[in-house]
Formats: structure tokens, C-alpha cells, sequence
């Protein structure tokens, strides 16, 4: 069994218009010192299957649905769970 985590961000070529209202609240709460602010989704799936075709598995997942491969990046984590 196996955790992925997955984290998708907006591409740096795509305005991010949440994440620049996120960084006029923080300023306007003087956290002067925030230079940028990018909005994001982070999942956590639980998968069981065989590790040989895993990170294909993933990569199919993320770009057919967990994330907008136009706009959008993805990256993810595996980590093995082991059971007690």
C-alpha cells in the first residue's frame, strides 16, 4: 500500500488573480515581507497495487483528472505505508 501526495500549482505563465487578493490581505495585515502569494491544491491518495506500474498510474491520474495540464503543474510524493 502506498500514500502519494499530490501537489498541483497554477503554471508561472498563469495569473493567479486568488493568489494576488491573498497577498493585498496580508499586506493590508502589515506581513509586508510576502513578495508572492500562489494558490494551490494538495491531495493525499491511498493506492494498493504493484510498484512497477505505480508512477504511471499517477501520472495518468493527475493529468486525465487531479489536475489541469493546460494551466496547471503537478508533482507528487510516494511514500510505502507499511501495515502494523
Amino acid at each position: 500500500m502506498y500514500k502519494v501526495k499530490v501537489f498541483v500549482t497554477l503554471k508561472e505563465s498563469v495569473l493567479d488573480p486568488q493568489g494576488s487578493a491573498v497577498k493585498s490581505s496580508l499586506h493590508r495585515m502589515a506581513y509586508h515581507e510576502v513578495s508572492d502569494v500562489r494558490i494551490g491544491k494538495y491531495l493525499e491518495l491511498t493506492i494498493d497495487g504493484p510498484a512497477e506500474s505505480l508512477d504511471h498510474r499517477i501520472q495518468e491520474m493527475c493529468h486525465k483528472l487531479l489536475s489541469n495540464p493546460v494551466i496547471e503543474d503537478y508533482r507528487y510524493e510516494v511514500e510505502e505505508v507499511v501495515a502494523l
